[in-house]
């Protein structure tokens, strides 16, 4: 019986395959840019807001104000886990 011939794969040390690199050069290039965004932050710091911050909310007897009614129910339905109770219609 006839055995196959076997082919001989290159052996060599990993430093030598492409694809090591590229497994390597992308969290290298995160770590890399996050010193970058550090160095950034150090360097330009925010100001300190002295005033106080403008919600965006409209006062009560505006109308456009209630333009946000859904999503001001949506984020504190997601924040509490609690189901608005639903409005009252008017007969």
């Amino acid at each position: 019986m006839n055995s196959p011939e076997r082919t001989q794969t290159p052996t060599g040390a990993w430093w030598r395959f492409g694809h090591v690199w590229l497994v390597i050069a992308g969290p290298a290039a995160v770590v890399v840019a996050g010193f970058f965004t550090f160095y950034l932050a150090v360097r330009n710091p925010d100001p300190v807001v002295s005033t106080p911050a403008q919600t965006g909310q409209a006062p009560a007897g505006d109308k456009e104000g209630i333009s946000q009614a859904p999503a001001v129910q949506a984020r504190n339905h997601a924040a509490t886990g609690v189901m608005p109770a639903p409005a009252k219609t008017k007969p």
